[in-house]
């Protein structure tokens, strides 16, 4: 007898939160599904270093070798690129429809990353911000 689905987003799998979340009341993960889940695995997936993880070296969208970089139209262009390949090589539950990049505060160092994507299976449009440092980190000045 085949399994029936009683929710019709169940496709769309359900995973732990990211960033892992428990509940100690009841002594559980935290789990999120639907486009929730989609939108943390974008996040990963965008986080993650080519090589980072062993078993999987290809996964990863290796936007951390640009960190240093400055902010010209060739690496927007290129950070376009690789968010485009990763999500074709790992998020098979959606399709992507733009990727743009804004810079939030040049001075800061800040982008914003606007990944705008359909849902395959059931052609629900959304989008993700994700904010990515072209700086290294400074801690604020000391108080005199």
């Amino acid at each position: 007898m085949a399994a029936t689905i009683t929710n019709p987003s169940d496709f769309l799998g359900t995973g732990w939160t990211f960033p892992p979340t428990f509940d100690r009341d009841r002594g559980e993960v935290i789990l999120s599904s639907d486009v929730e889940n989609i939108k943390q695995s974008l996040w990963i997936l965008f986080s993650t270093r080519l090589g980072e993880r062993i078993m999987l070296s290809t996964f990863g969208a290796d936007l951390w070798p640009l960190v240093f970089s400055g902010l010209t139209t060739t690496l927007a262009n290129e950070i376009k690129w690789l968010i485009g390949k990763a999500v074709l090589d790992w998020e098979p539950r959606i399709d992507l429809t733009d990727v743009t990049i804004e810079a939030m505060a040049t001075t800061r160092g800040r982008l914003a990353i606007t990944v705008e994507f359909v849902v395959r299976q059931t052609n629900a449009r959304s989008n993700l911000v994700y904010p990515f440092y072209i700086e290294e980190g400074t801690l604020p000045p000391a108080p005199i």
